[in-house]
């Protein structure tokens, strides 16, 4: 491998003991560019770099704009064979430090061109080449004396530590290899003769401060002669405070909110590597209210204000000079659900798992996640204890709203069955549980492994229950909807939801109530979801939609990606709020578009089983109050899901962006019936509520349900022609059917054997129920 090495001229000479430097300065380099490697082959470099970019954005510290346009330029050209070097070129001016591994996998360092200059308790970002001679696809180790932790194991997310006084220095590495979140101990790298590491270094004290870093690839790799040592003196700047004036809105009350704070580099503030709850590092928001303090270093910053998506952003520049500042942002209202009697919630938000902190391994506190809600105007957030953390959070379920409430905004803790019991199956949503724990034990491990039986158990107790993340398991990415293929029921959405669905059990008073309440839409793909939830619909059952985000799994944008508005007079509470998910009274949303009061005939959306009653067929009246703002850039900018490592699925699957109708400013407002638009009408998405009218043709029991597609859909009005029940599409029944022996196909081995025969004799009870319904279906 041919290494060129070049060496930045500066306006001194370093030679041995006798050169000057200039200490007055704000940046100290060695002026060491890296070598240059002629021998790597640009394809998993150009890959390598792609995510380097991608991951730089997501972690809050982007490369210039230039920067990425001259990168975005040289792999656009996969025919220049200087490509590898032009790219290093690029590279390597953002370097604190190169890493040299030899052939004989012997490490040894040098310091790099950037400026070594630091903010006080403000993580920077730095690159750290790493030359691989030796193809080491082992994790590389950083240890400085003078640092917190660096090398926290975490398999699903990012370690909490901060500098201290103890520890006057915080090193975080990214490394290029797995997972690109993951810490050292758990990171590899790739064996790719040329990789880029990010260093994020912060210093807990102003002035300049000496550290020693020191890198190998596993015990005795270190160099002879020290020379895996760099010694680096960094200059470390104060920072100064941004006070919080006042955040109102028209009523003049002190809010919280989100901020997102970024400089003229796009860097954000307070930087997302070092953060510790209640502020999460894979947000670039943090939630403040009137009062508060955040510390900036002197310069010009752009301030967005942001309270969930009933709110319009507002942004302001604001110049941070040494005694600091002060800043205020009276907010407004686009819209006000609650005025029209419907109440925001997510009943799917963790407090531990996933993005979460690992340190504590237990996650985070109820007043963290309290901040959450209230910052998004959420008014009911319900935090599910699942597989990680269940044993500590579990202290924190007591049946009731927590403590930590403040009307209206209402917290409280139910369940998840993930990582446990039954969810190979399919994961479930416990809502409203009297006892969190399953019969037999203390915790996780004894839960059954049918579904059903755990549903028995929780709607004994007068739980609301249905499947989370639907779409899992069930996506024929067949665009077309409804559509008739086959799912392979292989994950963990609502795949055993089309067995459960089929049965009844036993209530708190005895009474038999359908197991499953309600299906969750949202946060997978639409069409997957709409179309298990139209064809179960149409073969007569009335389960309800109900919105959720899966906070921080699928998405870490925000709590209340998508959530359901649910129709309650007088005072919010939240067991009246979810039995009005189980009646029907909800609609669901990312919240830029609504549909309220949908009517049909005189039935309003979910009162008096939400069903209209008429003796033959004809026309009906429906009704919808509807309004729609298309979402900002601002807006845009946070929904970015938190899918995996170096996918290319940034756009959240549901959104207003998405029902956007060409350069318009229209959105499609759709009547369905029976799975199909029957009628629509084109809707200003210019945040003003309006009435509309629809005359609509009935000919057989039917269900009716208004939908602004991708973003928001109404639970459906059942109207029964002559006391008939909803027979809509044999087509449908024989998909169901289909489909039941596709789940047991699928699923019969992840049931217990204690259990296998009690969920084949569930299997069949469906089989029965869907031939009963195909045989009563006269329309295709």
């Amino acid at each position: 491998m041919r290494i060129h090495t070049y060496i930045l001229v500066i306006t001194c000479l370093l030679i041995q003991s006798n050169c000057s430097t200039d200490q007055s300065s704000d940046n100290f380099s060695s002026g060491f560019y890296p070598d240059l490697v002629e021998k790597v082959e640009l394809q998993p470099l150009a890959k390598h770099v792609k995510r380097l970019i991608r991951k730089l954005d997501y972690l809050g510290s982007p490369l210039p704009d230039e920067t990425v346009g001259q990168l975005n330029e040289v792999l656009a050209d996969e025919n220049d064979n200087q490509a590898t070097i032009k790219i290093q070129n690029i590279l390597d001016k953002f370097c604190l430090a190169s890493v040299m591994i030899n052939p004989e996998s012997r490490v040894k360092t040098k310091q790099g061109p950037a400026p070594a200059k630091l903010y006080q308790n403000q993580p920077q970002r730095f690159l750290i080449k790493i030359i691989n001679e030796a193809g080491v696809t082992s994790g590389i180790r950083l240890v400085s004396d003078e640092s917190a932790h660096t090398n926290k194991e975490s398999e699903h997310s990012h370690a909490q530590s901060t500098a201290s006084n103890k520890d006057l220095f915080q090193f975080r590495v990214y490394m290029p290899g797995g997972s690109w979140l993951n810490s050292p101990s758990k990171s590899k790298l790739t064996g790719l003769e040329v990789n880029y590491a990010v260093l994020f270094v912060t210093c807990g004290e102003t002035g300049k401060r000496e550290a020693t870093l020191s890198f190998d690839v596993g015990q005795g790799t270190q160099d002879i002669g020290f020379r895996g040592d760099l010694p680096i003196l960094f200059n470390s700047l104060p920072t100064f405070p941004m006070e919080i004036s006042q955040i109102t809105d028209e009523t003049g009350e002190d809010l919280m909110a989100s901020l997102i704070i970024k400089n003229e580099d796009k860097q954000v503030f307070p930087g997302q590597t070092n953060r510790v709850s209640p502020d999460l590092w894979f947000q670039p928001q943090v939630y403040r209210t009137s009062g508060d303090i955040i510390q900036l270093p002197e310069g010009l910053y752009t301030v967005t204000c942001l309270r969930g998506p009933e709110y319009i952003p507002q942004t302001q520049q604001v110049k941070i000079k040494d005694k600091g500042t002060s800043i205020s942002f009276k907010i407004n209202r686009w819209i006000d659900p609650s005025e029209y009697n419907y109440w925001s919630g997510d009943h799917h938000i963790h407090a531990a798992g996933c993005a979460h902190y690992v340190d504590p391994l237990e996650g985070v506190l109820p007043e963290a996640m309290y901040r959450y809600i209230k910052g998004e105007d959420l008014k009911v957030g319900s935090v599910l204890t699942w597989g990680p953390g269940f044993d500590y959070q579990k202290q924190f379920f007591t049946g009731y709203t927590d403590t930590v409430s403040e009307y209206p905004y209402t917290l409280r803790y139910d369940v998840e069955v993930s990582g446990f019991g039954s969810h190979v199956s399919g994961h479930l949503v416990l809502l409203r549980l009297q006892d969190q724990i399953y019969p037999g034990g203390d915790s996780k491990d004894h839960w059954p492994t049918l579904g059903l039986n755990t549903l028995r158990w929780a709607k004994k107790q007068g739980a609301i229950t249905g499947p989370a993340h639907s779409g899992l398991g069930i996506n024929t990415f067949n665009p077309k909807l409804p559509n008739y293929e086959i799912p392979p029921y292989n994950s963990i959405g609502a795949n055993e939801y089309i067995v459960d669905i089929t049965h009844k059990v036993e209530g708190p008073d005895g009474e038999m109530v359908p197991a499953i309440d309600f299906i969750s839409s949202g946060d997978t793909w639409p069409v997957a979801e709409l179309n298990m939830w139209y064809h179960t619909l149409n073969c007569g059952f009335s389960t309800r939609i109900s919105g959720e985000t899966d906070f921080p799994c699928i998405t870490g944008a925000r709590v209340g990606v998508w959530r359901s508005y649910v129709r309650q007079e007088g005072t919010l509470d939240y067991d009246r709020w979810c039995l009005g998910i189980q009646e029907g009274k909800n609609y669901v949303s990312d919240g830029l578009s609504h549909l309220m009061d949908l009517t049909v005939g005189n039935a309003l959306m979910g009162e008096g089983n939400g069903e209209h009653r008429i003796k033959k067929p004809g026309n009906v009246k429906v009704t919808v109050k509807a309004a729609a703002l298309l979402s900002t850039e601002e807006q845009q900018t946070i929904e970015r899901l938190f899918i995996g490592d170096g996918s290319p699925d940034d756009l959240i699957p549901w959104g207003i962006e998405n029902a956007k109708k060409g350069d318009s400013q229209e959105v499609v407002l759709e009547i369905i019936k029976n799975g199909y638009a029957i009628d629509s009408v084109r809707l200003v998405a210019d945040g003003q509520v309006r009435t509309f009218d629809f005359d609509i043709p009935i000919d057989q029991s039917s269900w009716i349900a208004a939908r602004i597609f991708p973003s928001s859909h109404t639970n459906p009005v059942f109207v029964i022609v002559n006391n008939m029940p909803i027979r809509a599409s044999k087509k449908s029944a024989e998909w169901c059917r289909k489909g039941v022996d596709q789940c047991w196909e699928e699923k019969e081995k992840s049931y217990h054997e204690d259990e296998v025969v009690e969920a084949r004799i569930a299997y069949d009870h469906a089989r029965k129920v869907y031939d009963r319904i195909i045989a009563e279906s006269k329309v295709d």
